[in-house]
Order: structure tokens, then C-alpha cells, then sequence
């Protein structure tokens, strides 16, 4: 059984910082996607960030050049450094993963889920 604990949410000012963390435990096959979601209130959850067991990764357009996600293979841990933060970058971050091969930012393809940790961003 998979589980994912999220940190580092918080609140900052636009233009600010934050790094998000997802300690992961659990067996994990050799391959696998881990990812960032997000859901703002009224919203559908969307992918913002994914990447793949060989470290390929994938961004959605509102964040890409902004937002980094990375991960450590011996901790298993997932991270997302937020740059030039926005009020639109609003929402509840979730920490997500799926053994496949193909990583993309649907959510419905993804089983394992944290709690998720809240982000917000005032102007």
C-alpha cells in the first residue's frame, strides 16, 4: 500500500516562494509517475506537474517556467519549488503517483493520492 504525506503549503504574497514536499512509503515498482494536482474551490482538479521514473517531466502551460518539480529516488520523495507565486496559484496541492509508464496530468489516471496541503497566494 502506497502512502503519500504532503508539507510545506502555506500563505505568501504574489511573487513569493514555496516548496513543497511528498514523503512517500510503500512498495514502488521500478516504474512509476509521481505528480503535483491542484483544486481551487468551484474548480476541477488539474495537473500542474508530473514526472516519470527516469526524471522526464511535464508541466502545465500556467506554471511552466515558474514551478520545478523534482524528486529523490533514495527517499522517495517528491518535491515542487513554486516561483512567482500568484493569486491564481490559489488552491488545495495535491501529491499524487500511479504505476505506469506514460505520466500525464489527468488526474483520473492516478490511485494513490495524499491529504493534500493548501496554498495561498494574496495580491
Amino acid at each position: 500500500q502506497v502512502q503519500l504525506v504532503e508539507s510545506g503549503g502555506g500563505s505568501v504574497q504574489a511573487g513569493g516562494s514555496l516548496r513543497l514536499s511528498c514523503a512517500a512509503s510503500g512498495y514502488f515498482y521500478s516504474t512509476y509517475c509521481m505528480g503535483w494536482f491542484r483544486q481551487a474551490p468551484g474548480k476541477e482538479r488539474e495537473g500542474v506537474a508530473v514526472i516519470d521514473s527516469d526524471g522526464y517531466t511535464s508541466y502545465a502551460l500556467a506554471v511552466k517556467g515558474r514551478f520545478t518539480i523534482s524528486k529523490d529516488n533514495a527517499k522517495i520523495t517528491l518535491y515542487l519549488q513554486m516561483n512567482s507565486l500568484k493569486p491564481e496559484d490559489t488552491a488545495m496541492y495535491y501529491c499524487a503517483a500511479e504505476f505506469r509508464r506514460l505520466c500525464t496530468l489527468t488526474p483520473n489516471e492516478y490511485g494513490y493520492w495524499g491529504q493534500g496541503t493548501q496554498v495561498t497566494v494574496s495580491s
